[in-house]
């Protein structure tokens, strides 16, 4: 008689095909609410799994108002917290849009994204643009005049000039990219140095075809984005998405699909257990902050940029960036040791993210429930710090925790019983 962990072998290596045969493309910049499925005017999407509006809190909460303020569907903050409290203006969550945010993940329909396409398996996913370096931005929770104009910057120039780009070259497959930004010290999650200028190097033919009508615009914005080392996370993120959901919804399959967190709760979901969100307290942390701050101010806000660990990337290639140490903290020595743990709790390896240090052995790819609970090894994965007064304060590293799995597991057991 077949067993439900023999089934779920099998369905865990179907699992790791299709994480490695997606080919995400990026074939467009377009305006949130023209190309998120089921977008309406007066919604307001955020990080982690949904909750009702009352409990979002801290600086994701200030976000939220934020994104209604920036959109002007209010025009005080008195007045967005009315219309949010009415239910004029909806919270929505990323990831039921085919969307991914980064830290409280703030997108509204003027706001544009990168639009992500896997034809191998018909799916389509969308990250919004990086607001630039400035430590005040929206998605750590700050709203403010300069914000507001950054944002308006981004929707005006910065924007509609890589769409162009990007239409005009056809589209740029990202998964090569992503897999030379690994042989060039990039996990594309923290570090995006590499990945970014390859970005823009896809990009030069077509933004020199376009210098002849509009250089200015053309000149300011392939500036920015070389000079801005996470622009290419957005991008990454879209892949990790659209590469993440080819496996959701597998019959069988106990590796995690999406992992995020709002400022409230850290959330999984399974492959096999399909849409529905696992629950846990937010993470435990280690990292670096940048001067001037202490640990009494690190907050969470949320964060949905874990999908690229989700899919064998960020925490999962740390030993491909060990210049991270200067960023986040840590040594080498634990890069690579966390790095190593992470084999023991995958369902396989990715055949196109590989890791140079270890003789190019494939990232650690499908985080498979079972092995985290046997082994008691928590997923690692790299992200920014965000502060209580909003804004980024440092950088390091998080494990999901325990409950999550826990849940996950016993969900499994009503929904596959052993035959």
């Amino acid at each position: 008689m077949t067993t439900a962990a023999t089934t779920r072998a099998e369905a865990n290596a179907e699992a790791v095909r299709r994480l490695c045969a997606a080919e995400p493309v990026v074939v467009d910049v377009r305006p949130a609410g023209e190309v998120l499925p089921g977008y309406t005017p007066g919604l307001v999407l955020t990080s982690g799994a949904p909750l009702p509006w009352p409990q979002y809190a801290g600086g994701q909460r200030d976000a939220i108002i934020g994104g209604v303020l920036f959109e002007g569907l209010a025009a005080t903050r008195d007045e967005a917290i009315a219309a949010l409290d009415a239910g004029r203006v909806r919270v929505g969550s990323c990831h039921d849009y085919g969307a991914v945010g980064s830290l409280a993940g703030i997108y509204t329909a003027s706001m544009p994204v990168f639009v992500v396409e896997d034809a191998v398996h018909g799916r389509t996913a969308f990250c919004n643009f990086y607001e630039g370096k400035d430590p005040r931005r929206l998605n750590y929770g700050c709203y403010d005049e300069g914000v507001h104009q950054r944002l308006e910057h981004v929707n005006t120039v910065y924007a509609p000039m890589v769409g162009a780009a990007i239409r005009r070259a056809g589209g740029v497959p990202l998964k090569p990219l992503i897999a030379k930004g690994l042989r060039m010290g990039d996990e594309c999650h923290s570090r995006n140095t590499a990945s970014s200028l390859l970005f823009v190097r896809e990009l030069l033919g077509a933004a020199l075809d376009m210098a002849g009508s509009d250089l200015a615009r053309v000149r300011e914005t392939f500036l920015h984005i070389a000079d801005n080392d996470y622009f290419f996370l957005r991008l990454s993120m879209a892949a990790g998405k659209a590469i993440a959901d080819s496996i959701g919804g597998l019959a069988g399959a106990s590796v995690v699909s999406a992992m995020g967190f709002s400022g409230k709760e850290f959330a999984i979901r399974v492959a096999g257990l399909g849409d529905e969100w696992f629950r846990g307290p937010t993470p435990t942390h280690e990292g670096k902050l940048f001067p001037g701050h202490d640990e009494s101010e690190i907050t969470w806000m949320g964060g949905e940029s874990p999908i690229t660990e989700t899919v064998g990337l960020g925490g999962f290639a740390q030993a491909c960036a060990l210049p991270l140490q200067d960023y986040q903290g840590g040594s080498p020595e634990a890069m690579i040791e966390r790095n190593l743990e992470m084999y023991q709790i995958t369902a396989g390896e990715n055949d196109t993210f590989k890791i140079p240090l270890f003789g190019f052995r494939g990232t650690p790819t499908g985080v498979d429930v079972f092995k985290v609970l046997d082994t008691g090894i928590l997923p690692v994965m790299d992200v920014g710090l965000a502060g209580r007064d909003g804004g980024q304060i440092g950088a390091g590293v998080i494990r999901a925790p325990r409950e999550c799995f826990e849940r996950a597991a016993a969900r499994w057991a009503e929904v596959y019983p052993r035959s």
